[in-house]
């Protein structure tokens, strides 16, 4: 996997910004859910399972157009850790239980015994499919990729799959 589930996730965010948030100001400010989110899973590197992931993120409660500014920390069970912050894009599918989000969150690695990714900066980027109960909580199933977006000479990536839980602060 390269960059590419983060260009969707930006060219999703702005079409949408486009179509749905210009008439009142493009990135004017909309209150939206507050968000903390934990989720475990996979991590993924070459094609190979070479431990586990636990990451916790926040989704803030204000949104600019379509973006919702979240943060993010992450720790694998080889002791490399992530931290970052970018933004979020959800959408429903028709009958509002059914989501799919997209993210982008440029961030530190702090390398342990897990694999080099050639640079301290790496970008997250990629996607959850989930369903949102009437309470506001979220399960759901999340892929992402992280690299470094070849500012490094060396750039493998690496991918993680998630289980996630998220639940509404407000």
């Amino acid at each position: 996997m390269d960059g590419t589930l983060g260009v969707i996730a930006l060219i999703i965010g702005l079409t949408d910004m486009g179509l749905n948030h210009c008439a009142t100001g493009c990135v004017a400010p909309n209150s939206v859910d507050s968000r903390i989110a934990i989720s475990g899973g996979s991590v993924l590197f070459q094609e190979n399972s070479i431990g586990e992931e636990i990451y916790l993120r926040y989704d803030a409660g204000t949104a600019y157009g379509p973006f919702q500014p979240s943060v993010g920390i992450s720790a694998t069970s080889n002791g490399d850790i992530w931290v970052g912050a970018g933004a979020v894009w959800t959408t429903y599918f028709p009958g509002d239980d059914l989501f799919i989000q997209f993210h982008i969150m440029p961030g530190l690695y702090a390398l342990g015994d897990g694999p080099d990714l050639g640079h301290e900066i790496q970008f997250r980027s990629g996607f959850e499919i989930g369903y949102e109960a009437n309470n506001g909580w979220r399960w759901g199933i999340s892929y992402d990729h992280r690299s470094n977006a070849d500012i490094g000479a060396l750039n493998p990536g690496m991918e993680t799959l998630h289980l996630r839980l998220s639940i509404p602060l407000d």
